[in-house]
């Protein structure tokens, strides 16, 4: 579904995911310079910089060093029981090859054992950089201490950091060669929660021998975007190799593409050799990319946290983005058929539509979708933009950002309009010059995007009540149709309660007469038939005269 009143035809929506899972001590000095630029030389960059290589060259590259990983281990003086295993290879402009390996030893995986080769464009070997300088010898492959005694230990480690996860997602056996003298040791995942939301990641390295404690690290990193409508946020990335891709592995796999402009296929992952994303300005492309990794990670946490639905189907799989949809395209908008969320970059290619209110309605599109199946005509189709307009704000509340606060104002950042002004209004929908208000015999004849008004102005009521009142910052007047007074719930319960109807109570024909009586069953199953909550939802659609 698009964002504004156009006629793009698509079909239903969905949410996204991203995450960023951190290497473990893949540093160490090397042992050689850096190639320099020879004095009088006229030189654009450092013959040391990466040159560029095309897939096909890169996949050759590392095609080479795994078939010479066995002599390479032998040369650098790796013992019997040792392997080479290619991560990645950079070449510089002077033909100098790093590179990067992981190791193993019997089978089992060296943490700590990674290291670089260098190697100048003769062949000639320029030295090596490792993490642990250390030879592996290890005098027993068997453990002493359980594999289960090692989960206990890792457990309590991550409760001690405020996890509430109670189990662990794993031991395995390895080689710890992170520091000092390599031992046989488990490695031990656990998941959940961090103290402060973040998903947790933590690896516990336990002694396989004597079960101490050897070392933790959190396996979760967070990078930096700075994006045009929400200020500098923290993103999930992955980091792979020397490099970084603007993909969330702990939200279902969410992945930012680069259109480029074009309309067609996946596009382009975003990736480059650091961890922070765009500058604030519509010039780099990455800063439509930030805006959107961030609107799919707050709408997937959003959903998470709101409601503990995982994912667009709940099934813990994420959708992907893709920015810089067409030439100067005015929308944005969810496809089911690629399951993927697509921005525009506006008039003049100069306004990405690539806001959180945005990003949360587009993606609840895939959530009514997969629910209610609301049908994209008449009051149903009112019903369907209404929902992405709720839970659009919803996630724009929940992100708590102070650069975009939360407001029941809809696309208020990315002014279409030209002037200033939000896309739509839910305290008073009619101010936008064509939403409606209140029910009517005919409201179903209007665009989705005009019907829409109703439900929202229902939820505004809902959720803050009538008359005159300033929300973070923003001043709202919100009528009644029969001149009545109405107390607001709170956004929380009215969230709640319009997101049962949705899942339990409407369906693809679901009308605005319907609706009310779904809502009115949630608010009752929720709060009870005689609750505060259940008398407000009648209350809230009598004042737009639905009853």
């Amino acid at each position: 579904m698009s964002f504004l009143n156009t006629r793009h035809k698509r079909t239903t929506l969905a949410i996204a995911t991203a995450v960023a899972a951190g290497s473990l001590l893949s540093t160490g000095l090397t042992t050689t310079a850096s190639a320099q630029i020879p004095a009088g030389s006229a030189a654009a960059k450092p013959l040391a910089a990466p040159a560029t290589l095309s897939a096909a060259a890169r996949t050759t590259l590392i095609q080479q060093a795994r078939d010479g990983a066995a002599t390479t281990a032998r040369r650098i003086g790796l013992g019997a029981e040792e392997k080479l295993v290619v991560k990645d290879v950079v070449k510089d402009a002077d033909g100098t090859v790093h590179t990067r390996y992981a190791r193993t030893y019997a089978g089992l995986p060296v943490l700590g054992g990674d290291l670089i080769v260098h190697t100048a464009k003769s062949g000639k070997a320029e030295g090596v950089t490792r993490a642990n300088k250390s030879a592996i010898k290890v005098t027993s492959l068997s453990p002493r201490i359980s594999a289960a005694h090692a989960e206990k230990q890792a457990v309590s480690a991550a409760k001690t950091l405020g996890s509430a996860k109670s189990s662990a997602d794993g031991a395995r056996k390895v080689i710890w060669a992170g520091s000092g003298r390599p031992v046989l040791a488990y490695e031990t995942v656990v998941g959940g929660l961090q103290d402060d939301g973040t998903p947790n990641q933590l690896h516990v390295i336990t002694d396989a021998a004597t079960g101490k404690k050897l070392f933790q690290y959190q396996g979760i990193e967070t990078g930096v975007g700075n994006t045009q409508y929400s200020g500098k946020v923290d993103l999930t990335s992955t980091q792979s190799g020397s490099s970084y891709t603007l993909t969330d592995a702990t939200r279902g796999g969410h992945k930012t593409y680069d259109l480029a402009h074009g309309s067609d296929g996946t596009g382009k992952l975003f990736t480059q050799d650091n961890d922070t994303w765009g500058d604030g300005k519509v010039s780099n492309a990455g800063t439509a990319a930030a805006d959107a990794a961030y609107g799919a990670q707050e709408t997937w946490d959003f959903y998470k946290k709101t409601f503990n639905r995982s994912g667009i189907k709940n099934d813990g799989v994420g959708a992907y983005s893709r920015v810089h949809y067409g030439n100067a395209y005015v929308n944005a908008f969810w496809d089911d058929s690629c399951f993927c969320m697509t921005y525009g970059d506006g008039a003049k290619d100069a306004g990405p539509l690539t806001s959180l209110d945005v990003a949360g309605h587009e993606m609840s599109h895939g959530v009514t979708s997969n629910t209610a199946g609301l049908e994209y005509s008449g009051e149903s189709g009112g019903l369907n933009e209404a929902t992405s307009d709720i839970f659009g704000t919803g996630v724009e509340f929940y992100a708590n950002n102070s650069t975009d606060v939360g407001d029941y104002l809809i696309g208020e950042k990315i002014d279409i309009n030209g002037d200033g002004t939000p896309l739509r209004y839910m305290d008073k929908p009619s101010k936008d010059g064509g939403s409606a208000d209140y029910w009517s015999a005919d409201v179903g004849n209007k665009d989705v995007h005009y019907s829409s008004g109703v439900a929202n102005h229902f939820f505004y009521l809902l959720s803050e009540g009538s008359g005159a009142k300033t929300i973070n910052g923003v001043s709202y007047d919100s009528p009644t149709q029969d001149g009545s007074k109405v107390t607001g719930i709170g956004r929380d319960k009215a969230l709640q309660i319009w997101y049962k109807a949705l899942t339990t109570y409407f369906t693809s024909t679901t009308n605005y007469k319907a609706a009310r009586e779904g809502t009115l069953k949630a608010a009752a199953d929720l709060y009870g038939a005689d609750s505060t909550e259940t008398k407000t939802v009648a209350a809230a659609w009598t004042a737009v005269n639905v009853s």
